[in-house]
């Protein structure tokens, strides 16, 4: 089974000589809401220098989080004063930006998915193998401590032989400008959301992956896929992803095995107070596990901090299987869209 990072619990001891300083391609929602807050409250980090396109952007976040203002992504990766970047532009442009952070020394934090497509993943992959340079795509659930309980209880027989994965991401209809209804910009539900139950299946059950058909729905208008499903094998479990944003919210995995179900509620975007509830069902009995609140986005925060310090510090670099993990997202992200029956939608988004 696929095991997350290994972390420090957010503000865990450090040297303050090994601060790890971040530099941010892209004032980007993302960043704002969840990932700058988390960055700037976890010990050992500073965030050095914010780029956009736009000056003023960048001003206004440095404003609320420091740093000095860049205007110019490229401007940023010149300086001495950055150690790592933290990329969350559109989709389409991670692998340009973070194969130049790269290429300039620095190591990377970027939004999922890493690239687009598989080649370009392969390629950030080599490049930070190469230059022995951290490479971490943000699935920040994966850092939720939830997640290992559940492996637990499955491990434990808790439910039996697991027969089937079922896993679901969904949300509304976006604001028509949203850069996810832009297909030049890497939009579409699958690479926003799609790519949560694919990545839960592939935490539980590895790598050894297959899949088996899918179906995506393109609006079209904008051209981009708006919902979807896939179907998937591994060894005797079938997988079902869902995904889109046509949808009432919800964001769950179950795992259904020989004598009993496991549910998780919100399992892919927690509010940091919120204590996990696991159900579990059997033929007469049920059962709720309620379990630790955690803030996955301050761990994820912690875990790249402590992975940079540890490869600045010359510790063996272990990040052979979380590369092969991003790889293989990759690699089923694209035999999705290579296998799927593609139906338009009627009435737009």
């Amino acid at each position: 089974m696929v095991q997350p990072l290994a972390e420090p619990a957010p503000g865990a001891d450090f040297d303050p000589a090994a601060t790890v300083r971040i530099g941010v391609l892209g004032a980007a929602s993302i960043a704002w809401r969840r990932m700058l807050p988390a960055l700037t409250a976890t010990a050992g980090v500073s965030v050095a220098a914010i780029a956009s396109r736009d000056r003023s952007r960048a001003a206004a976040f440095t404003e609320r989080f420091g740093g000095e203002p860049i205007e110019g992504y490229a401007a940023l990766l010149e300086r001495a004063d950055i150690d790592a970047v933290y990329v969350p532009l559109p989709n389409s442009l991670h692998h340009e930006w973070a194969a130049a952070a790269l290429a300039a020394g620095k190591h990377v934090l970027a939004e999922k998915p890493l690239t687009t497509c598989a080649a370009d993943t392969a390629d950030l992959v080599r490049l930070a193998e190469v230059n022995n340079l951290v490479l971490r795509e943000n699935f920040t659930f994966l850092h939720h401590p939830v997640h290992a309980v559940v492996r637990n209880l499955v491990t434990a027989g808790r439910i039996g032989e697991p027969r089937h994965f079922t896993s679901s991401f969904c949300f509304p209809p976006l604001p028509a400008a949203d850069v996810r209804y832009r297909p030049e910009l890497g939009g579409g539900a699958l690479l926003d959301v799609g790519v949560y139950p694919i990545r839960a299946a592939q935490l539980f059950f590895g790598n050894e992956i297959e899949v088996a058909g899918a179906v995506l729905h393109v609006d079209p208008v904008t051209g981009v896929d708006v919902s979807g499903s896939a179907l998937l094998a591994t060894g005797d479990v079938v997988v079902t992803a869902e995904f889109g944003f046509r949808h009432s919210y919800g964001s769950r995995y179950r795992l259904w095995g020989s004598s009993a179900q496991l549910l998780l509620e919100r399992a892919f975007t927690p509010p940091p107070t919120h204590q996990p509830v696991l159900r579990i069902d059997e033929q007469d009995h049920a059962e709720e596990i309620v379990t630790p609140a955690a803030d996955q986005f301050a761990r994820s925060a912690a875990a790249f901090a402590a992975e940079v310090r540890a490869r600045r510090a010359g510790v063996p670099n272990s990040a052979a299987a979380s590369n092969a993990d991003t790889l293989c997202t990759a690699e089923l992200l694209d035999a999705v869209r290579a296998s799927a029956r593609v139906v338009t939608v009627s009435g737009g988004h």
